[in-house]
């Protein structure tokens, strides 16, 4: 439910107010005076596309701003979770803001939003009719959802479309294995190839690194075995060696110590230095013992290394991608093998998905016929008493025979307004006041199954009054009871029935205009029914006249 509307510098508005509440409100005022343009203002607000000259003469910027009360309405808590806006307590404030120099911007619940935003949460809120740009109906895509509404086709549509969506993932599922298959039938032969390759080498992460260590020993061998003799000679075998040297120092410390007991330490030192020399001079032994001179052996390396660096030169940098490269290849060379099954059982879901996604369109096809008629019936009996007598709507369904994701056909309404016209696309022939009667018409057989909480009809009453206008006052307020409804109107029997009225009036200073809005309470609006009566609202009869239509006598 709109419960506020603020406009500021739109338009030849300079400041209005409006506070709503639920049930039917109208806006009654002269010719001129600007009753539209607060229809417009709401229509920019969710979404419509703004423009210069709507800024009024003299001002830098326009503001309008809205507040709903959206508590269980559907969707709406998706949206603001998806765009990252706080949404809780129940309520939406949406903001817009024009100007003549910089962009313009807009706010929902004082978080900076889209444009697409605002229409996305104006399309579950607000269904504006009249002679402004915000007119759904004119759109074939909602003409067909009034049909599916109309006729609760909605879950066959979901299950249609999602059937739909099964076969052409299937469809582009089978698509990418064909291409697999075909790209790898004509390069299975050098994947198998490079499998093999790699698979022969049999192939350790870490082997090039041992390879190189052991190649480096074999190829410096003899000097090894020459350097590691040398060592154990001199450090342990020979006369005089380091060990020996450090056995005759022991005794030299002995002596030390004797003399200088404080000097036992150094004796701990020099233990530990014999010991450690000891270890290395017999250690060298066997190290020089194992050192192998096997050219042969340095051979099969070198053919090894040569063989590894081909490998890495083709298919990675290092033993690890190697590897890798060939496992890669292998699973390729399985998927290409095991295509054909794949393909065979994609297929087979393909036909059942096609099955099933024929038999949903057709029903949804032979629902929509049905619905189609009925609808038209329900409308065509209401256009009478909303003053289109000889009006007749007729709900068209254009199919090729191609199932789309939606169903078969296209909708389009239909409609002659006058008689011996054969029925024409609709936005080809209704005028705005037309369009909102029969939206009012199409409202009325949509009540129990429409779920927006807010409706709005500009200029309802052009061209019609008396009974008519009494008819279509109680179209409204069987709509009010389910709908918030706001009404533009220049007809007394309508205002007298609504919950609310408001007066727009215009006043000209200079060369300045300025639209004013007030809420009409007692006597004010007594004054103002019977000047839409068309009588004078000074005298006492136009008064009484007015006073007996407010009473619900007339």
């Amino acid at each position: 439910m709109l419960t506020e509307l603020r406009v500021r510098n739109f338009a030849v508005v300079e400041e209005a107010v409006l506070e709503f509440g639920p049930g039917l409100s109208v806006l009654s005022g002269e010719t001129g005076a600007g009753k539209s343009i607060l229809v417009e203002a709401l229509a920019l607000l969710v979404g419509g596309r703004p423009s210069p000259d709507m800024i009024r003469a003299g001002a830098g910027r326009a503001r309008i701003e809205a507040r709903f009360e959206v508590e269980g309405v559907e969707g709406i808590a998706s949206l603001c979770e998806q765009a990252g806006v706080d949404h809780d307590d129940g309520w939406l404030i949406l903001r817009r803001e024009l100007r003549r120099e910089g962009r313009h911007r807009a706010w929902v619940n004082g978080s900076p939003a889209t444009t697409r935003l605002l229409r996305e949460l104006g399309e579950r809120l607000v269904e504006l009719h009249g002679q402004h740009e915000h007119q759904r109906l004119l759109d074939r895509g909602h003409q067909r959802r009034i049909l599916d509404a109309f006729g609760r086709h909605e879950a066959l549509v979901a299950k249609t479309a999602a059937a739909f969506d099964t076969l052409r993932d299937l469809d582009a599922r089978l698509a990418r294995v064909r291409q697999t298959v075909r790209e790898g039938r004509e390069r299975a032969d050098y994947l198998r190839f490079k499998c093999d390759e790699i698979a022969a080498a049999s192939l350790s992460p870490d082997e090039d690194e041992v390879l190189e260590t052991e190649a480096r020993r074999l190829t410096h061998s003899e000097e090894l075995i020459e350097l590691s003799g040398l060592l154990h000679h001199r450090l342990y075998e020979a006369e005089g060696s380091v060990v020996d040297q450090l056995g005759e120092l022991g005794n030299r410390l002995d002596a030390l110590v004797t003399i200088d007991p404080a000097a036992s330490l150094f004796r701990d030192l020099h233990e530990a230095a014999l010991r450690s020399v000891e270890e290395l001079g017999l250690g060298l032994a066997p190290y020089r013992d194992a050192i192998e001179h096997d050219p042969r052996r340095l051979d099969e390396i070198r053919l090894r290394q040569d063989l590894l660096y081909r490998l890495k030169r083709k298919y990675g940098d290092s033993l690890a991608e190697v590897i890798r490269t060939g496992e890669e290849a292998r699973r390729e060379l399985e998927r290409i093998d095991g295509a054909d099954d794949e393909i065979a059982r994609l297929e087979a879901g393909r036909e059942e998905a096609a099955a099933e996604l024929a038999e949903r369109a057709s029903r949804l096809s032979e629902r929509r016929r049905r619905t189609a008629e009925a609808l038209s019936e329900a409308v065509n009996a209401a256009l009478p008493d909303l003053g289109l007598r000889g009006g007749r709507l007729a709900v068209q369904l254009v199919g090729d025979g191609e199932i789309r994701r939606l169903g078969t056909e296209r909708v389009e309404f239909l409609v002659s307004l006058n008689p011996g016209f054969q029925p024409a696309p609709l936005r080809r022939v209704a005028s705005g006041g037309e369009m909102s009667r029969l939206m009012l018409a199409l409202e009325a057989a949509l009540i129990e199954v429409d779920e927006l909480p807010i409706l709005v009809f500009d200029e309802i009453d052009a061209g019609i009054g008396g009974e008519v206008a009494h008819r279509i006052a109680d179209r409204l307020i069987r709509l009010s009871a389910a709908h918030q409804v706001l009404v533009v109107t220049h007809l007394a029997q309508i205002a007298a029935r609504a919950n609310a009225h408001y007066s727009i009036g215009k006043t000209t200073e200079g060369e300045a205009t300025r639209t004013s809005v007030r809420a009409l309470t007692g006597g004010e609006r007594v004054l103002e029914v019977a000047r839409m009566l068309g009588g004078d609202p000074d005298s006492r009869a136009s008064r009484a006249h007015a006073e007996e239509l407010l009473a619900g006598q007339i």
